[in-house]
Protein backbone atom coordinates (compact mmCIF):
# COMPACT_ATOMS: atom_id res chain seq x y z
CA UNK A 1 0.00 0.00 0.00
CA UNK A 2 1.35 3.58 -0.92
CA UNK A 3 0.88 6.89 1.02
CA UNK A 4 0.42 9.37 -0.89
CA UNK A 5 0.79 13.66 0.60
CA UNK A 6 -0.02 16.25 -1.01
CA UNK A 7 0.91 19.58 0.89
CA UNK A 8 -0.62 22.33 -0.85
CA UNK A 9 -1.25 25.99 0.07
CA UNK A 10 -2.97 26.07 2.43
CA UNK A 11 -3.70 22.35 3.44
CA UNK A 12 -2.39 18.89 3.60
CA UNK A 13 -3.60 15.41 2.67
CA UNK A 14 -3.09 12.31 3.38
CA UNK A 15 -4.28 9.18 1.22
CA UNK A 16 -3.84 5.79 1.28
CA UNK A 17 -3.85 3.98 -2.37
CA UNK A 18 -3.70 -0.11 -2.54
CA UNK A 19 -2.71 0.12 -6.09
CA UNK A 20 -4.62 2.48 -7.53
CA UNK A 21 -7.77 2.42 -5.38
CA UNK A 22 -8.30 5.32 -3.50
CA UNK A 23 -8.91 4.00 0.23
CA UNK A 24 -8.56 6.65 2.70
CA UNK A 25 -7.93 10.65 2.28
CA UNK A 26 -7.58 13.33 5.23
CA UNK A 27 -7.35 16.33 5.00
CA UNK A 28 -5.82 19.05 7.66
CA UNK A 29 -3.14 22.05 8.56
CA UNK A 30 0.41 21.33 7.98
CA UNK A 31 1.46 21.51 11.47
CA UNK A 32 -0.61 18.36 12.29
CA UNK A 33 1.82 16.86 9.97
CA UNK A 34 3.36 13.90 12.37
CA UNK A 35 0.13 13.40 14.50
CA UNK A 36 -2.36 12.87 11.13
CA UNK A 37 0.80 10.60 9.90
CA UNK A 38 0.91 8.57 13.10
CA UNK A 39 -2.80 8.21 12.51
CA UNK A 40 -3.03 6.70 8.73
CA UNK A 41 -0.07 4.58 9.88
CA UNK A 42 -2.17 2.94 12.27
CA UNK A 43 -5.00 2.89 10.31
CA UNK A 44 -3.27 1.47 7.26
CA UNK A 45 0.38 -0.83 8.97
CA UNK A 46 0.72 -2.65 5.06
CA UNK A 47 1.95 1.04 4.03
CA UNK A 48 5.58 0.38 3.07
CA UNK A 49 6.41 3.63 0.70
CA UNK A 50 4.84 7.02 0.31
CA UNK A 51 5.56 10.07 -1.99
CA UNK A 52 5.31 13.79 -0.42
CA UNK A 53 4.63 16.71 -3.11
CA UNK A 54 4.80 20.21 -1.74
CA UNK A 55 4.15 23.51 -2.90
CA UNK A 56 3.54 24.48 1.15
CA UNK A 57 5.71 25.22 3.96
CA UNK A 58 6.65 21.70 4.85
CA UNK A 59 9.30 21.23 7.43
CA UNK A 60 12.40 19.16 6.95
CA UNK A 61 11.91 17.59 10.45
CA UNK A 62 8.21 16.27 8.97
CA UNK A 63 9.94 14.63 6.18
CA UNK A 64 12.31 13.32 8.20
CA UNK A 65 9.91 11.36 10.61
CA UNK A 66 8.12 10.47 7.49
CA UNK A 67 11.62 9.02 6.78
CA UNK A 68 12.42 7.15 9.94
CA UNK A 69 8.79 5.12 9.09
CA UNK A 70 9.21 4.29 5.60
CA UNK A 71 10.30 4.45 2.31
CA UNK A 72 10.09 8.20 0.93
CA UNK A 73 10.23 9.93 -2.12
CA UNK A 74 10.30 13.58 -2.89
CA UNK A 75 9.03 14.70 -5.89
CA UNK A 76 10.67 17.02 -7.90
CA UNK A 77 11.59 17.35 -11.65
CA UNK A 78 14.44 14.67 -10.97
CA UNK A 79 12.33 11.47 -10.55
CA UNK A 80 11.88 9.13 -13.57
CA UNK A 81 8.63 10.90 -14.87
CA UNK A 82 5.89 9.43 -17.42
CA UNK A 83 5.92 12.33 -20.04
CA UNK A 84 8.31 14.58 -22.17
CA UNK A 85 8.95 17.39 -20.39
CA UNK A 86 9.21 20.44 -23.23
CA UNK A 87 8.66 23.50 -20.91
CA UNK A 88 11.28 25.81 -21.22
CA UNK A 89 12.17 26.02 -18.00
CA UNK A 90 11.66 22.16 -16.35
CA UNK A 91 13.17 22.61 -13.34
CA UNK A 92 10.73 25.61 -12.06
CA UNK A 93 7.46 23.42 -13.00
CA UNK A 94 5.60 22.67 -10.11
CA UNK A 95 5.42 19.44 -8.20
CA UNK A 96 1.81 19.94 -8.31
CA UNK A 97 1.41 20.52 -12.54
CA UNK A 98 3.88 17.61 -12.90
CA UNK A 99 1.40 15.35 -10.54
CA UNK A 100 -1.58 16.46 -12.80
CA UNK A 101 0.00 15.73 -16.02
CA UNK A 102 1.72 12.37 -14.45
CA UNK A 103 -1.91 11.48 -13.99
CA UNK A 104 -3.28 12.42 -17.56
CA UNK A 105 -1.00 10.25 -19.21
CA UNK A 106 -2.23 7.29 -17.03
CA UNK A 107 -5.79 7.75 -17.34
CA UNK A 108 -5.45 9.56 -20.87
CA UNK A 109 -3.04 7.70 -22.85
CA UNK A 110 -2.20 9.15 -26.46
CA UNK A 111 -4.61 11.99 -25.78
CA UNK A 112 -4.73 15.84 -26.15
CA UNK A 113 -5.08 16.64 -22.12
CA UNK A 114 -5.95 19.60 -20.86
CA UNK A 115 -5.93 20.03 -17.02
CA UNK A 116 -7.13 22.84 -15.11
CA UNK A 117 -6.70 22.66 -11.42
CA UNK A 118 -8.96 25.25 -9.26
CA UNK A 119 -7.38 26.05 -6.25
CA UNK A 120 -5.23 28.89 -4.77
CA UNK A 121 -4.00 29.13 -8.07
CA UNK A 122 -5.72 28.20 -11.25
CA UNK A 123 -3.37 26.46 -13.56
CA UNK A 124 -3.97 25.18 -16.78
CA UNK A 125 -1.43 22.18 -17.98
CA UNK A 126 -1.44 21.04 -21.78
CA UNK A 127 -0.15 17.15 -22.80
CA UNK A 128 -0.21 16.05 -26.35
CA UNK A 129 -0.66 12.63 -28.05
CA UNK A 130 2.73 12.13 -28.44
CA UNK A 131 3.44 12.57 -24.28
CA UNK A 132 4.42 16.14 -24.33
CA UNK A 133 4.15 18.48 -21.75
CA UNK A 134 4.09 22.06 -23.31
CA UNK A 135 3.04 24.29 -20.49
CA UNK A 136 0.19 26.03 -19.76
CA UNK A 137 -0.98 29.04 -17.60
CA UNK A 138 -1.40 30.59 -14.38
CA UNK A 139 -4.14 32.65 -12.84
CA UNK A 140 -5.41 33.59 -9.25
CA UNK A 141 -8.02 31.15 -8.37
CA UNK A 142 -11.84 32.19 -6.68
CA UNK A 143 -10.28 32.91 -2.83
CA UNK A 144 -7.51 34.71 -4.05
CA UNK A 145 -9.23 36.86 -6.08
CA UNK A 146 -11.91 37.46 -3.34
CA UNK A 147 -8.98 37.97 -0.56
CA UNK A 148 -7.12 40.66 -3.15
CA UNK A 149 -10.23 42.62 -3.09
CA UNK A 150 -9.92 42.87 0.32
CA UNK A 151 -6.73 43.45 0.71
CA UNK A 152 -5.45 45.69 -1.99
CA UNK A 153 -8.39 48.10 -1.05
CA UNK A 154 -9.66 50.40 1.52
CA UNK A 155 -13.19 49.75 1.65
CA UNK A 156 -14.04 46.16 -0.24
CA UNK A 157 -15.26 43.91 2.65
CA UNK A 158 -13.95 39.77 2.62
CA UNK A 159 -16.70 37.94 1.42
CA UNK A 160 -17.13 34.12 1.16
CA UNK A 161 -17.32 32.39 -2.00
CA UNK A 162 -20.93 32.83 -3.25
CA UNK A 163 -22.64 32.06 -6.98
CA UNK A 164 -24.51 35.11 -8.12
CA UNK A 165 -28.09 35.29 -9.23
CA UNK A 166 -27.31 37.73 -11.77
CA UNK A 167 -23.63 39.02 -13.66
CA UNK A 168 -26.01 42.56 -13.23
CA UNK A 169 -24.70 43.00 -8.84
CA UNK A 170 -27.11 45.74 -7.73
CA UNK A 171 -24.94 45.97 -4.27
CA UNK A 172 -21.09 46.15 -3.45
CA UNK A 173 -21.46 42.40 -2.55
CA UNK A 174 -23.35 41.22 -5.27
CA UNK A 175 -20.90 43.03 -7.54
CA UNK A 176 -18.04 41.37 -5.60
CA UNK A 177 -19.83 37.84 -6.38
CA UNK A 178 -20.42 38.54 -9.94
CA UNK A 179 -16.91 40.00 -10.98
CA UNK A 180 -15.29 37.06 -9.06
CA UNK A 181 -17.00 34.09 -10.10
CA UNK A 182 -18.57 35.31 -13.33
CA UNK A 183 -15.00 36.32 -14.22
CA UNK A 184 -13.38 33.06 -13.21
CA UNK A 185 -16.06 31.11 -15.27
CA UNK A 186 -15.58 32.85 -18.35
CA UNK A 187 -11.75 32.85 -17.75
CA UNK A 188 -11.77 28.75 -17.62
CA UNK A 189 -14.78 28.44 -20.76
CA UNK A 190 -12.54 31.19 -22.52
CA UNK A 191 -9.22 29.26 -22.26
CA UNK A 192 -10.82 26.37 -23.10
CA UNK A 193 -12.36 27.62 -26.37
CA UNK A 194 -9.21 28.79 -27.19
CA UNK A 195 -7.39 25.38 -26.77
CA UNK A 196 -10.07 23.56 -28.59
CA UNK A 197 -9.65 25.91 -31.67
CA UNK A 198 -6.53 24.20 -32.25
CA UNK A 199 -6.93 21.16 -30.24
CA UNK A 200 -10.53 19.80 -31.54
CA UNK A 201 -10.07 16.13 -29.76
CA UNK A 202 -9.47 17.48 -26.37
CA UNK A 203 -10.13 15.39 -23.10
CA UNK A 204 -10.36 18.53 -20.27
CA UNK A 205 -9.95 17.28 -16.97
CA UNK A 206 -11.38 20.08 -13.91
CA UNK A 207 -9.75 18.96 -10.29
CA UNK A 208 -8.58 20.96 -7.30
CA UNK A 209 -10.92 22.37 -4.28
CA UNK A 210 -13.13 24.36 -6.40
CA UNK A 211 -14.33 21.19 -8.66
CA UNK A 212 -17.50 20.79 -7.18
CA UNK A 213 -17.96 24.51 -6.92
CA UNK A 214 -17.22 25.32 -10.71
CA UNK A 215 -18.30 21.96 -12.42
CA UNK A 216 -21.59 22.79 -13.16
CA UNK A 217 -21.68 26.21 -14.06
CA UNK A 218 -18.94 25.58 -16.84
CA UNK A 219 -20.38 25.48 -20.45
CA UNK A 220 -18.01 23.03 -21.63
CA UNK A 221 -18.01 18.97 -21.44
CA UNK A 222 -15.08 17.98 -18.48
CA UNK A 223 -14.31 15.27 -16.64
CA UNK A 224 -14.46 16.39 -12.97
CA UNK A 225 -11.59 14.85 -10.71
CA UNK A 226 -11.31 15.91 -7.26
CA UNK A 227 -8.61 13.40 -6.19
CA UNK A 228 -6.93 13.78 -9.93
CA UNK A 229 -3.68 15.12 -8.35
CA UNK A 230 -3.57 12.36 -5.58
CA UNK A 231 -4.15 9.44 -8.06
CA UNK A 232 -1.87 11.16 -10.77
CA UNK A 233 1.16 11.17 -7.45
CA UNK A 234 0.21 7.41 -7.09
CA UNK A 235 1.24 6.95 -10.01
CA UNK A 236 4.83 8.28 -10.00
CA UNK A 237 5.24 6.56 -7.01
CA UNK A 238 4.57 3.26 -8.97
CA UNK A 239 6.53 4.32 -11.82
CA UNK A 240 9.44 5.01 -9.35
CA UNK A 241 9.28 1.60 -7.58
CA UNK A 242 9.18 -0.92 -11.01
Amino acid sequence: MNLIIDVGNTYVKFAVFSKALLKERVVGNVDDFNEMAIDVLKSFPNVRQAIISSVGNLKQSHIDFLKSKLRVLELSHQLKLPFTNLYATPKTLGVDRIALVSASVEQFPDKNVLVIDAGTCITYDFINTKNEYLGGAISPGIRLRYKTLNNLTANLPLLDTQLPDDILGDSTQNSIHSGVVIGVLKEIDGVIDEYVKKYSDLTIILTGGDTNFLSNQLKNSIFANSNFLLEGLNFILEYNSQ
